[in-house]
């Protein structure tokens, strides 16, 4: 089974200090990417992805304040580069900030197309097409 599964990656899950405030923005942005809700846990978590649960957006579980950490970032597999233009403008229009606006990104190769965000806790995201994928 395990075999079957594209990615290597079962999750990440990462700390806010306001989940409402962040599940409103991630329900907006993710649903670009084709990611649900999966899994939630009330008042305390709530999983996202497009199969199983493997983004996780939660209350840091020792009760302290969540902080994003330095260098870290998540990508995110985006269909087509129409829908990393509409992950940015999602993000950005929930009150994330920008860090790199949809275009080529010649240097991690050359087809590869993505865009960066803070989110709403300082979080880097990324939603980036596939070289080679089929992107439009």
């Amino acid at each position: 089974m395990a075999d079957d599964i594209a990615s290597i990656v079962s999750h990440v899950s990462i700390g806010t200090n306001d989940l409402d405030r962040a599940l409103a923005f991630y329900d907006k942005v993710l649903a670009t990417v084709g990611a649900t809700r999966k899994l939630e846990i009330p008042g305390i978590a709530v999983a996202y992805g497009k199969a199983f649960p493997e983004f996780w957006v939660q209350k840091p579980l020792n009760g302290g304040h969540a902080n994003p950490g330095n260098g870290i970032h998540f990508s995110f597999i985006a269909p087509s580069k129409d829908a990393v233009v509409a992950f940015h403008a999602a993000a950005l229009a929930a009150g994330g900030k920008d860090d790199g606006a949809p275009g080529l990104r010649p240097m991690y190769g050359p087809d590869y197309y993505g865009c960066f965000v803070y989110d709403l806790d300082g979080h880097k995201i990324e939603a980036s097409t596939i070289p080679g994928a089929g992107d439009s």
